[in-house]
C-alpha cells in the first residue's frame, strides 16, 4: 500500500491535527508500505496562479499529482483555521483539481478520476464545530468532502479532535477520544 501524508498545521510542535495525522499513519501503516510525507507548511505549495494554471508543463504540479494518483491511502492533517482550512492546503487542492487529469466534465455532470482511494482526515478545532448552532461555520470538513469527492474520493474517515481550545479538561477528552477512534482503525 502506498500512503500520502499531508500536515497542515501551522503549529509545528503544538499542532493536534500533525499529532493526529501522525498517529494515523502509524496505525495504519504496514512494514512494507511506502509513505510519501509532505509537509506543507516547511514546504508550501505556491497558490495558484494565472500562468500555473494554463502551463501546460508544471514541474511541481505534476510532482504532486503522481504523488496523489500513486497513493491508496491518503491522510491530511487539516486544522480548522477560521472555520475553514489553511490556505497552504487550499494551495496544494489548487493544484490536485485538474480538469481533465482528476475529473472531467462529461453530459452527466463532471465526474471524478481518483476513484478507490481511502482518505483519512485529522482534523484539530478549538471550538465545537459537528454541532449545534456552530456546525454552520463548518467549512473545514465539509469543503475537504465536497473538494476530495468532486474528484471521485467518497471513502473519508474523519478523526476530530474538537473543542481544544475550551480548556484543559475539554482538551484532554477530545484527545483521548480522538485516540480511541485512532485505535479502532483497521
Amino acid at each position: 500500500m502506498s500512503i500520502l501524508h499531508l500536515d497542515s498545521g501551522l503549529f509545528i510542535e503544538q499542532s493536534v491535527s500533525r499529532k493526529l495525522s501522525k498517529q494515523i499513519v502509524e496505525r495504519i501503516a504496514k512494514a512494507d508500505d511506502t509513505v510519501v510525507y509532505r509537509d506543507l507548511v516547511s514546504n508550501p505549495v505556491p497558490h495558484l496562479d494565472a500562468e500555473t494554471l494554463l502551463a501546460e508543463n508544471n514541474e511541481l504540479t505534476q510532482t504532486l499529482l503522481d504523488e496523489v494518483f500513486a497513493a491508496d491511502t491518503l491522510v491530511i492533517g487539516a486544522p480548522m483555521y477560521n472555520f475553514t482550512i489553511p490556505t497552504q492546503l487550499k494551495a496544494w487542492l489548487d493544484r490536485i483539481l485538474k480538469a481533465g487529469v482528476t475529473f472531467k466534465y462529461t453530459e452527466q455532470g463532471p465526474e471524478g478520476l481518483l476513484k478507490g482511494k481511502k482518505v483519512y482526515i485529522a482534523s484539530g478545532r478549538g471550538g465545537i464545530y459537528s454541532e449545534g448552532a456552530a456546525a454552520a461555520m463548518d467549512h473545514q470538513e465539509s469543503y475537504l468532502r465536497n473538494a476530495l469527492g468532486f474528484v471521485g474520493i467518497t471513502d473519508i474517515t474523519v478523526i476530530r479532535a474538537e473543542g481544544v481550545n475550551l480548556g484543559e479538561e475539554p482538551r484532554q477528552q477530545a484527545l483521548a477520544a480522538a485516540d480511541e477512534a485512532i485505535a479502532e482503525l483497521a
